[in-house]
């Protein structure tokens, strides 16, 4: 089939979570790829019907503030990873390459540790998949993400079943110089990106839709290190997890209020509503094979997948092998 079933629990099992343009305007106009990340100019407050299992940040900045260290300080950075869910699940999703990125900062001044990491307001399941509301017809996302700093390293959650390595050594001008980059790309980047989605697994395939999460966060974050001045160490190799889906070229459909708006086409906001019911949380063993076996009669033998991304929704023509987790090495910036 090209799916393997371990990898489709695994990923749900990750994924779990608490119960503007026309398309005639984007059809006249080329589309390039891929579809750019869009940027905000503030970051909104959440909607209180999205609440987290587990608190987001809650021993540290949530804003993207960071204090500031002297501009002669000496900082130690390290990388850390970490099995997803590792603290409820242990290494049960690292036996799947299913990872957690953050960087590590130590002060040797002042012998003061820091984790700074880039993750959901609201689980990963939130950010993946939409609520549906009786009585609304548009699917409701809770899919914010955001960086979080906050001072110590827990040494035994990073080392037990993932990683903390050194890879560099920066000054505290440089240090602080990233706190500002953090703190705006903080405020401009706001929701969180589960999907790869490209044509094929090849090396030169084309890449329709990137992600946006805590790994692409620790790449942006060691690549500003990188033109700031920092020089890491090699050889390091750096893995990291990606979650694909493969397609033929996306059809861009609307958002909210072209697909389930008071003009819209009903009937194209029920076949989204439909895709995204078997991706609710299960109450019973005997639920989760029912959903599982429904998606993979929509996305392997329907080729169906419905993307949202930018706030808007997208055709996915799925074709082999459908989905995929990797675990790829991404070298550390070097001249």
């Amino acid at each position: 089939m090209g799916i393997s079933r371990w990898s489709v629990a695994c990923l749900w099992l990750a994924l779990q979570r608490v119960p503007s343009a026309s398309a005639a305007s984007r059809a006249a106009t080329p589309q390039s790829w891929p579809v750019p990340y869009r940027r905000f100019d503030h970051r909104p407050e959440p909607d209180p019907f999205c609440q987290p299992i587990y608190p987001f940040c809650p021993t540290g900045s949530h804003d993207g503030e960071i204090p500031p260290m002297k501009d002669r300080d000496i900082i130690e950075v390290y990388r850390l990873q970490t099995p997803v869910w590792e603290f409820k699940y242990g290494d049960l999703l690292g036996h799947f390459r299913i990872m957690h990125d953050a960087i590590g900062f130590r002060n040797t001044m002042t012998g003061k540790n820091y984790t700074m990491e880039w993750y959901e307001l609201f689980q990963l399941g939130n950010c993946t998949f939409p609520h549906l509301r009786p009585g609304i017809e548009a699917p409701f996302w809770c899919n914010q993400g955001a960086a979080c700093f906050f001072e110590g390293i827990d040494d035994s959650h990073w080392k037990e079943n993932g990683s903390l390595v050194k890879v560099s050594e920066i000054t505290g001008a440089i240090f602080n110089k990233l706190a500002q980059w953090v703190k705006e790309d903080n405020r401009t980047g706001i929701y969180y990106e589960t999907w790869t989605v490209q044509s094929d697994p090849s090396p030169n395939a084309t890449v329709w839709f990137k992600s946006y999460d805590c790994s692409t966060f620790v790449l942006r974050a060691y690549q500003t290190l990188f033109e700031l001045g920092a020089v890491f160490k090699s050889p390091i190799q750096t893995n990291y997890t990606r979650i694909f889906l493969y397609s033929g070229e996306p059809t861009y459909l609307g958002n909210d209020t072209t697909i389930f708006g008071p003009h819209s086409n009903k009937t194209r906001g029920e076949e989204i509503t439909s895709f995204y019911f078997p991706f609710r949380p299960p109450h019973s063993v005997k639920e989760l094979i029912t959903s599982l076996l429904e998606i993979i009669d929509k996305v392997v033998l329907e080729k169906t997948f419905y993307l949202y991304f930018n706030f808007e929704y997208w055709y996915l023509p799925m074709k082999q092998p459908y989905v995929r987790i990797t675990y790829e090495e991404i070298p550390l910036p070097s001249k």
